[in-house]
């Protein structure tokens, strides 16, 4: 019987990104079959860095390119920008499993179908580049998302707080926006796509609301309190607004942190 947390590994540091899409989503099924021993005290490398390919190119964001979106090229790069985000999204998810290993197994339950859906977000936005002929890697990228992983790979509460509930509540933000502007141009298997990623990702964000706030439970400290003070320790006045208040709320967000986040945004 393969190991939860070596086989998670061994996901997470492959370079492939369509291998590593397969080992996701068989990872996924295998835990849910029970095919998965677990042994939080097996002995593995550290990770700093997660398996990636060695295109596309990653920049400083500020150095990222602007492409209007009139052009087909504008259009692709921003596919490409979600793919890349996918893509990290896949290997957020590996990491939370690899990298947490006292958790309740419905933890990794959920983490484990969050990695298999990221792997079939990925695939699709792909197979869309591959249809504007272009592929993943063609356009340069960032790495913010990894990076806030490992400023939070001391501890889930921080990780379980800034990932799913600050990186990728922002992703539910802004989706409604690009749906309409690829609905604009007559884009409906784009809007397709990005309109099954806006639901699964509500999703997402949830299960980071659900691990938070049983950690803070286990804590005993307050859920409120404490990511408002963890938003503020690591974004500064870097969060960004408006942000999709019903998504948000479908997420496990409540009314009063809704609004002391957009507190926080108008001091931004």
């Amino acid at each position: 019987m393969s190991e939860l947390f070596s086989a998670t590994w061994r996901a997470l540091t492959e370079r492939d990104p369509w291998k590593k899409c397969e080992l996701a989503s068989a990872l996924s099924l295998a835990w849910q079959r029970g095919s998965l021993a677990v042994d939080p005290d097996i002995e593995l490398p550290e990770i700093s860095v997660a398996g990636h390919p060695d295109r596309p190119e990653l920049v400083n964001p500020r150095d990222l390119p602007q492409r209007g979106f009139g052009s087909d090229e504008g259009r692709a790069a921003l596919i490409h920008a979600v793919t890349h985000i996918e893509f990290n999204a896949i290997n957020l998810a590996l990491d939370a499993v690899s990298r947490f290993r006292r958790m309740p197994a419905e933890y990794y339950t959920d983490w484990l179908n969050v990695a298999a859906e990221e792997s079939n977000h990925f695939n699709l936005l792909n197979n869309k580049l591959n249809k504007l002929d272009c592929n993943y890697g063609d356009f340069p990228a960032h790495n913010g998302l990894w990076d806030m992983a490992m400023r939070t790979a001391h501890d889930p509460l921080h990780r379980m707080a800034m990932i799913p509930r600050v990186m990728e509540a922002r992703g539910i933000d802004v989706t409604p926006g690009m749906i309409k502007r690829f609905r604009r141009v007559g884009d409906q298997e784009t809007v397709e796509i990005l309109e099954l990623i806006l639901r699964e990702e509500i999703g997402h964000v949830k299960a980071g609301s659900r691990w938070f706030n049983y950690l803070c439970e286990q804590r005993g400290i307050d859920a409120e309190a404490t990511y408002l003070d963890l938003v503020h320790q690591y974004m500064g006045n870097g969060l960004h607004c408006p942000m999709h208040l019903q998504a948000r709320l479908d997420a496990g967000f409540s009314e009063s942190e809704l609004q002391k986040l957009a507190q926080m945004c108008r001091k931004a």
